[in-house]
């Protein structure tokens, strides 16, 4: 006997969202007609040195045994000395981010979380850190305390309304959606199976994704899939061209670039963003924006 789901249908098997072609969408029109939207992300993070792994374990978690120093202090790099080279290579260019932040980092370095103030860039809530997985086993009031517990400390320590949110390793729960609009979070960028936001049903109200590559980020691409700076640079500068080409046919689109200043920030990479940065500049025009400015141009033309 064959399994029997009730919402088996033509398109998606769920109401979380409509399915669609993207190719048969409602053409989008950025700023000044620009054919690209840029969206750059730095990932502001917390490695315990004791991860307990629960109900999951993270992706860039310890690895070796306790005390796992090798690892907890590489990460601490990309806080300490990292991230100061990607907020340069950014500047200098004219460019602007947004940062997702672990709220226990931001209590723990005030003066990393002054420079961001200082950027006026846009914050997006991050959980905890990077053991606090939103994941199916975590308890549904555990994972409302935690989403609150976060999102408070970060609006209070930024000084930002915060409406985005990012989760760890982009892991959500059963759960998740409805605890994050509960908390007033307006789009979470967890589900990467789109280059367009799109609405996001909850039981407690709508809200939208906002997708954040994967197939991008620094992480993934040099550390997981073991690939060179030089790939990882070049395949930014082909996604740029074939996204503004597309765009040119149905409408604007969005190159999402997340980055991890322990990866990216290391002396003998560094460059190589700045690289890619370089190639996207001088291909084409672009929109440089933040997530939110991003969402609500896309917003008002729906």
């Amino acid at each position: 006997m064959s399994p029997q789901y009730p919402m088996r249908r033509y398109g998606m098997d769920h109401d979380r969202y409509d399915w669609s072609m993207l190719s048969e969408r409602k053409p989008i029109r950025w700023p000044d007609n620009q054919p690209l939207a840029l969206w750059i992300n730095i990932c502001l993070q917390f490695y315990p040195l004791n991860p307990r792994g629960e109900p999951i374990k993270l992706p860039g978690n310890m690895t070796m045994p306790y005390p796992d120093l090798r690892h907890f202090s590489l990460r601490d790099y990309g806080n300490r000395v990292g991230l100061y080279r990607v907020i340069d290579a950014l500047q200098s260019r004219g460019l602007a981010a947004s940062f997702a932040i672990n709220a226990d980092l931001a209590q723990r370095t005030p003066a990393l979380m002054a420079h961001v103030r200082e950027t006026g860039w846009e914050v997006l809530g991050h959980s905890w850190n990077m053991d606090t997985a939103h994941a199916g086993g975590l308890a549904q009031d555990d994972e409302r305390e935690l989403i609150q517990r976060s999102l408070k400390l970060v609006r209070e320590l930024s000084g930002q309304d915060v409406r985005g949110w990012l989760s760890p390793g982009k892991q959500q729960s059963p759960n998740t959606p409805e605890l994050l609009r509960e908390a007033g979070i307006d789009y979470h960028c967890d589900w990467v199976n789109d280059d367009m936001p799109y609405r996001f049903r909850s039981a407690n109200g709508e809200l939208w994704n906002l997708p954040l590559s994967s197939e991008l980020e620094d992480r993934f691409v040099l550390i997981d899939n073991l690939h060179p700076a030089a790939s990882w640079a070049e395949q930014i500068s082909d996604a740029a061209s074939y996204l503004g080409e597309e765009s040119r046919e149905q409408g604007g689109r969005i190159l999402a670039l997340n980055l991890h200043p322990w990866v990216i920030g290391q002396p003998h990479r560094i460059a190589y963003l700045e690289q890619a940065l370089d190639q996207i500049l001088a291909a084409q025009p672009v929109w440089n924006a933040m997530p939110q400015a991003i969402l609500d141009t896309f917003a008002a033309q729906q």
